[in-house]
C-alpha cells in the first residue's frame, strides 16, 4: 500500500509534465502578433509614403505662370516687337467664401419663405449665390468705369470647378484711363484687383508684318518641367509663335515659366502662404537683319492697294535688309487676340500670304541674265556678236514670236544693248542656239529651282526650271522650239519667287552662283562664298554693261532720267522683266526688277515683283517695279552718306 507521501509526489509530477495544447496556443498567439507587427510595418513604412503622397495631392495645388516673350529688334537696335502691360480687372474667388455662404443662406431662406412647390436644389441655389455675389462686384466696377458688364454664369461656374485658385476675369484689357481711375478707387484689401500681364506690342504696326509674324494662345508650359509632379495643375495662358520670326524662333523667344505650389483646404480654397514659388523669366531677345527704314520705304513704294513684294539683301552676308509683302496687316490686331472682324478683313484683302517667299511667278526678262550666262559659257554667242536683226517679230516653227508686242525694232544688237533694251528677238535666237537643257542647267546652278532656306516658315517649294525631260514626265508631251523661245525670256513654265530672285541678284553681284539668306543679324557675319559663275572678266563686263545700260538708257532709264528717281552718285546694275500670270481665267502682267549697287563694288541687291491689277493692261517692270527699287536705294545710300558724315564730323571742344 502506497504511502500518502508517495501519492502526493506522483500528483505533482503529473502536473509539471509536457502539454502540447499549450504550445499550439502559444504558437497561434505568436503568429498573430507577427502578422500584426508585419501589418504595422507595412502600413507605416511601405504604405506611409503612398498615404503621404495622396494627402499631398489632395491638399496641394500647382499654378504655372508663363514668362514674357523676348523682344525682337532691327539691325540698329530699334524695337520691332516687344511686350506691353495688359491690365484686367480680376476677382479672387477664394476670398469670397463667407460671402458665398451668406448669400446661399439668404437665397435658400427666401425660397422657403415663398413656399414654392418647385424648390431649387442645393446645387442650383449655390450657383445662383455665386453669380449674385460676383455681379455685385461687377456692378461696382461698372459704376466706376461707366460700363454695363454682366457676369457669365456658365463661365463663372466652370472657373469655380476647374480654376478656383486662378483669378476670375471681370473685364479684360482695360483702357489706360480706366486703369488710372480704378487704381484710385479700389481698396488695397479688396478681392477685386487690377491684374497685370503682358501682351505683344508692335511699334511699327504693319511694317514687316509677314517677316515678324504673330503669336497665338498657348495653354501653358509642360507640367513635367516643374516640381510637384502629380499635383493638380492650373496654368495661366501664354503665347506661342504662329508665323514669321515669332514662330521660327519661338524656342528662343519663349520665356521661362514660373510656378507656385499652394496648400488648399478641403473645399479647394488656398491657405496662405505658398509652399514654394518661382518667378517667371523673360525669353531671350533677337536682333534681326532688317532695317526698319528700308522696310518702310519698300512698303510705302509698293502701296497697300497692290499685290507685290520686295526683298533687299546685303550682297556680302546674305542678310535680308527688308522683306516687304503687300497687302499686309497691322500686327497689333493680334494682340491680345485676333477678332473675327479683323480676320475677315485680312482674308478679304488676301493679305495673309507672304508673297516674298510664297508668291510664284514667271521671272520674265530678268531671266535673260541667266540665259546670257548660259550662252556665254557654252560658247553659243560672244559679247560683241550680233546674231539677229530685230525687226519686231520672228517665226519659231509655225508660231510668230514678237518683241515688245511687235513694237520693238532694235536692229542689229550685241549682248549689252540686248540686255539694256530687253530685246526678245535677240534672246529667242540665243536661246534656240544654246538649247533648253543648257539654260536649265545654268538656272539650276544659280539655285533657281529650289527654296532658298530662309529662316522663316512657309517658304514655297513650287519653284520650277523646266526642260524636255520634265515636260515628258509631267505632261507626256514633247518639248518644242516654242518652249525654248518662251524659256529664253523667262516665261512658259519657269517659276520663281521674289526671294529666289533676290538671292540670284546678290549671287551675281559677287560673281557667284548661290546665296543663303538670313533674317538674323550678326556683326561677325562673314562674306558668303560659293561656286564662281565661270564667266571670264570680258564676258561678265558685257553683262554688267547691259545691266547698267538698263538703268541709264534702257527699260529702267527712269532711274537716271527722272530727277525724283535718281540715286545721286550711284551706278546701278539692273534688269526689268514683264511676265504674264493668269487669275480667274484672265491674263495679268507681273512687273519685275532686279538690281544691285554700286556697280563697281556691290553692297545691296534686291528683287521687286508687283502684280498688275487690271487684265490686259500694259504693266512693265521699268514703270512699276523700278520706282520701288529707287525708293529703297535712295533710303539706303542716304543713310550711308549720313553715317559717313557723322563719322567724319570733328568733335567740338571738350
Amino acid at each position: 500500500m502506497e504511502t500518502p507521501s508517495e501519492g502526493s509526489g506522483s500528483l505533482v509530477e503529473s502536473k509539471a509534465g509536457f502539454d502540447p495544447r499549450i504550445v499550439v496556443f502559444y504558437g497561434i498567439v505568436a503568429l498573430m502578433l507577427l502578422v500584426l507587427a508585419g501589418g504595422l510595418v507595412y502600413q507605416q513604412l511601405i504604405k506611409g509614403a503612398l498615404h503621404h503622397e495622396q494627402e499631398r495631392q489632395q491638399n496641394e495645388r500647382r499654378v504655372i505662370v508663363p514668362g514674357p516673350r523676348g523682344n525682337i529688334y532691327d539691325r540698329e537696335g530699334r524695337l520691332l516687337v516687344g511686350n506691353r502691360p495688359r491690365f484686367a480687372v480680376v476677382l479672387y474667388l477664394d476670398e469670397l467664401r463667407p460671402e458665398f455662404r451668406k448669400e446661399y443662406i439668404r437665397i435658400r431662406n427666401n425660397y422657403r419663405n415663398a413656399s414654392l412647390q418647385d424648390m431649387p436644389t442645393s446645387g442650383q441655389i449655390e450657383r445662383i449665390a455665386h453669380v449674385s455675389v460676383v455681379q455685385r462686384y461687377m456692378d461696382q466696377i461698372n459704376e466706376f468705369l461707366g460700363r454695363t458688364g454682366k457676369v457669365d454664369g456658365g463661365g463663372l461656374q466652370r472657373h469655380l470647378e476647374r480654376q478656383l485658385l486662378l483669378p476670375y476675369t471681370l473685364i479684360d484689357d482695360l483702357k489706360p484711363e480706366e486703369f488710372a481711375r480704378l487704381i484710385e478707387h479700389l481698396p488695397v484689401n479688396s478681392p477685386v484687383q487690377v491684374y497685370t500681364s503682358n501682351t505683344r506690342y508692335y511699334p511699327y504696326g504693319a511694317a514687316a508684318a509677314h517677316a515678324l509674324g504673330y503669336v497665338g494662345v498657348n495653354e501653358g508650359a509642360d507640367d513635367e518641367e516643374f516640381p510637384g509632379e502629380g499635383l493638380t495643375t492650373l496654368k495661366m495662358k501664354g503665347t506661342i509663335g504662329r508665323d514669321g520670326i515669332e514662330k521660327q524662333f519661338d524656342s528662343i523667344l519663349q520665356g521661362e515659366a514660373g510656378y507656385t505650389i499652394l496648400r488648399v483646404d478641403p473645399a479647394g480654397y488656398k491657405v496662405n502662404p505658398p509652399i514654394e514659388h518661382r518667378l517667371p523669366v523673360q525669353g531671350k531677345s533677337i536682333t534681326t537683319s532688317l532695317d526698319i527704314d528700308l522696310q518702310q520705304a519698300a512698303e510705302e513704294a509698293i502701296g497697300e492697294d497692290r499685290i507685290g513684294a520686295a526683298v533687299v539683301m546685303d550682297v556680302h552676308t546674305g542678310e535680308v535688309l527688308a522683306m516687304a509683302s503687300e497687302p499686309a496687316y497691322d500686327l497689333n490686331v493680334f494682340s491680345p487676340r485676333l477678332s473675327v472682324a479683323a480676320a475677315a478683313d485680312i482674308e478679304a484683302r488676301k493679305a495673309w500670304a507672304n508673297t516674298a517667299i510664297s508668291g510664284v511667278y514667271s521671272p520674265g526678262s530678268t531671266f535673260k541674265i541667266v540665259v546670257s550666262t548660259a550662252a556665254l559659257r557654252s560658247g553659243s554667242i560672244t559679247p560683241e556678236e550680233t546674231p539677229v536683226d530685230c525687226e519686231g517679230a520672228m517665226m519659231v516653227g509655225n508660231r510668230r514670236f514678237t518683241c515688245d508686242n511687235g513694237e520693238g525694232h532694235h536692229g542689229l544688237v550685241a549682248l549689252p544693248a540686248a540686255i539694256a533694251e530687253s530685246c526678245d528677238i535677240y534672246f529667242y535666237t540665243v536661246g534656240l542656239r544654246t538649247s533648253a537643257d543648257v539654260m536649265a542647267d545654268q538656272a539650276r546652278r544659280f539655285h533657281l529651282d529650289r527654296p532658298t532656306g530662309i529662316d522663316l516658315p512657309g517658304e514655297t517649294h513650287r519653284m520650277l526650271i523646266p526642260d524636255p525631260a520634265w515636260k515628258k514626265k509631267a505632261r507626256d508631251e514633247a518639248w518644242t522650239p516654242g518652249d525654248t523661245a518662251n524659256m529664253s525670256i523667262g516665261q512658259g513654265d519657269v517659276q520663281v519667287t521674289p526671294m529666289v530672285m533676290a538671292c540670284f541678284a546678290a549671287s551675281f553681284a559677287r560673281d557667284e552662283v548661290s546665296t543663303h539668306p538670313t533674317l538674323i543679324h550678326d556683326a561677325k557675319h562673314r562674306t558668303q562664298e560659293s561656286e564662281r559663275t565661270g564667266l571670264t572678266a570680258y564676258q561678265r563686263a558685257a553683262i554688267l554693261k547691259g545691266m547698267e545700260g538698263c538703268t541709264t538708257e534702257g527699260t529702267a532709264a527712269i532711274l537716271t532720267t527722272v530727277e525724283a528717281m535718281r540715286v545721286p552718285g550711284v551706278r546701278i546694275a539692273g534688269k526689268t522683266g514683264t511676265a504674264q500670270i493668269t487669275r480667274n481665267g484672265e491674263k495679268y502682267n507681273e512687273a519685275w526688277f532686279i538690281c544691285f549697287a554700286p556697280l563697281e563694288n556691290p553692297e545691296i541687291a534686291m528683287a521687286v515683283a508687283i502684280e498688275g491689277t487690271t487684265a490686259g493692261e500694259a504693266y512693265g517692270g521699268g514703270r512699276e517695279s523700278a520706282p520701288v527699287a529707287s525708293a529703297i536705294l535712295k533710303k539706303y545710300f542716304a543713310k550711308k552718306r549720313g553715317a559717313g558724315a557723322a563719322q567724319t564730323t570733328p568733335a567740338g571742344p571738350g
